[in-house]
C-alpha cells in the first residue's frame, strides 16, 4: 500500500541533507563549507481512520493529520453503550 493521503494525494518527496563544517562569518569565522550532500526523505504523516463518507456509509482510510485538522474528514459518530441485561 502506497504511502499517500487518500484525499489530498500527498505522499512522500525527496530532498538532501547537508552535512557542513566551520564557523559562520558572523559569528568570527571564514565561513561555512559543505563537506557531504545525502538524499533523504520527507514522509507525510498519515493516519488510518475511521470516515464517515457522504453517502453514510464508514470506511477505514489512510489520511494525512492536516486533512483531518481541516475537517475535511468527518469522523463517525460513536455508537451508543448497550447495557447488558441481566
Amino acid at each position: 500500500m502506497p504511502r499517500i493521503c487518500a484525499l489530498c494525494g500527498k505522499k512522500t518527496t525527496f530532498g538532501n541533507s547537508l552535512a557542513r563544517r566551520g564557523r559562520a562569518k558572523y559569528l568570527g569565522g571564514v565561513g561555512v563549507k559543505t563537506t557531504g550532500i545525502t538524499r533523504r526523505k520527507f514522509m507525510p504523516n498519515l493516519q488510518k481512520i475511521r470516515v464517515q463518507l457522504p453517502d453514510g456509509t464508514v470506511k477505514r482510510m489512510t489520511v494525512c493529520t492536516q486533512c483531518i485538522r481541516s475537517g475535511k474528514v468527518q469522523k463517525p459518530r460513536p455508537r451508543p453503550k448497550q447495557i447488558a441485561s441481566s
